[in-house]
């Protein structure tokens, strides 16, 4: 790859928004805080960029770029979105809720980005943390599939379903709708959940792969008549 598009990209610029929604160039990726093999589009770029050293060379001036700008993240896909680039979005916001990882959750999300889920309103990523921190303390075994419903320019609507249960073994599936709104750069400055939890039997579980990432072979909500 010539020096000249390295120093490009590391500056935070993106040639083809159509290349970084094909490639799905996270955030995490391009910060050095994914490792490639984790990149939903490995092979792609493997076979894209020879042994991956041109891509490994991106990402370490990427890094060092980073480090030394402190230049604001960009967290592709980013609008306006595609219906294609929306649904790649939606799948990127599965997968970190699936990580039940807080610090990584609230990367996707603005600096200032403002929340209300359920009754509760939070501002900011700190708060982001703290919340979700609580919320997998009791939600257990949580295992969520999200669809996407509608979008238009910067805006996004899901449904949801995660099932989980408590410290004493009661089990629910919770049923939710989620309006995004993002900046220019990808990050949701503004999420609106509605949910609604459903006692079930676990006999009545429809969730059952190893925690972590929904398998791509994996039904939807649709599929499964949720």
């Amino acid at each position: 790859m010539p020096p000249n598009l390295l120093r490009f990209y590391a500056a935070g610029n993106f040639i083809e928004r159509r290349l970084v929604q094909k490639l799905q160039l996270c955030n995490d990726l391009a910060c050095g805080k994914m490792t490639i093999n984790n990149c939903m589009w490995h092979n792609y770029i493997s076979s894209r960029f020879a042994a991956c050293n041109d891509f490994l060379a991106l990402r370490s001036v990427c890094v060092e770029s980073k480090s030394r700008s402190g230049n604001t993240s960009v967290n592709p896909p980013v609008p306006p979105f595609t219906h294609e680039s929306a649904v790649q979005k939606v799948r990127l916001a599965e997968d970190g809720w699936n990580s039940r990882t807080p610090e990584r959750v609230c990367l996707a999300y603005s600096q200032d980005s403002k929340w209300r889920n359920r009754s509760e309103f939070l501002t900011g990523r700190e708060a982001i943390v703290a919340f979700l921190t609580r919320k997998w303390t009791r939600e257990l075994d949580y295992r969520l599939i999200k669809e996407l419903w509608a979008f238009t320019g910067n805006k996004i609507a899901v449904r949801f379903a995660y099932e989980w249960h408590d410290d004493s073994g009661n089990w629910y599936r919770s049923y939710g709708n989620e309006n995004w709104e993002f900046d220019e750069q990808g990050l949701m400055k503004a999420r609106h959940a509605s949910i609604n939890d459903l006692p079930i039997l676990e006999s009545e579980r429809k969730f059952h792969w190893p925690l972590g990432r929904r398998p791509d072979d994996h039904l939807s909500l649709s599929e499964l008549g949720l």
